[in-house]
C-alpha cells in the first residue's frame, strides 16, 4: 500500500480501530523489548514490545491519540475513546516515533534485536533467547 506522500506503508491501530498510523517499513530504525517499569505500568504486561521509526517516514491516518506526559521529557499517546497505548516519544531519542508492536495490524514481521532496561525486569518473568541485554535506556546508554 502507498501513503498519501508516496512511501510503501505498513499499519496499525488502538482496539477500537480510532487512531490508526501508516510507516514506511523500510524506515523502521530498531526493533526491541523494554522492561522498565514504567512501560509495564502502561501496557498493563510485564514487558513492552515497541520499533521505532524515523520522523517524517509515519503518520496518523485515523485519529490523533490523546497525549499523556508520563515524565518531563516524555509523551506517551493513547486512544481517547478505548483508552489503549499507541506510542511513546521521549526526548532522549529525538527524531523517531516508537510504536506499540501490539497495535500493528500485521505483528508477523516484529523481529526483536535487544532488550532494554534489563535490570528493571521482572525476575519472574522467564526469558528464552539470545538477544542483546541493555541494563539501561538504549544499546548506547549503559545507565
Amino acid at each position: 500500500m502507498q501513503s498519501e506522500t508516496g512511501m510503501a506503508d505498513a499499519t496499525g491501530r488502538c482496539l477500537c480501530g480510532a487512531v490508526r498510523y501508516a510507516f514506511d517499513e523500510a524506515q523502521v530504525l530498531w526493533r526491541g523489548y523494554c522492561h522498565c517499569e514504567s512501560c509495564r505500568r502502561t501496557t498493563g504486561a510485564p514487558v513492552a514490545a515497541y520499533f521505532g521509526v524515523a520522523d517524517g517516514h509515519w503518520h496518523w491516518t485515523g485519529a490523533e491519540p490523546r497525549v499523556f506526559r508520563s515524565s518531563p521529557d516524555v509523551e506517551r499517546r493513547f486512544c481517547r475513546r478505548c483508552g489503549a497505548p499507541v506510542s511513546y516519544a521521549s526526548a532522549r531519542f529525538p527524531g523517531e516515533m516508537h510504536f506499540h508492536v501490539s497495535t500493528l495490524d500485521d505483528p508477523s514481521s516484529f523481529q526483536p534485536e535487544f532488550h532494554v532496561f534489563w535490570r528493571e525486569r521482572l525476575q519472574w518473568f522467564r526469558l528464552d533467547d539470545d538477544l542483546l541485554r541493555f541494563p539501561g535506556a538504549s544499546p548506547g546508554a549503559m545507565d
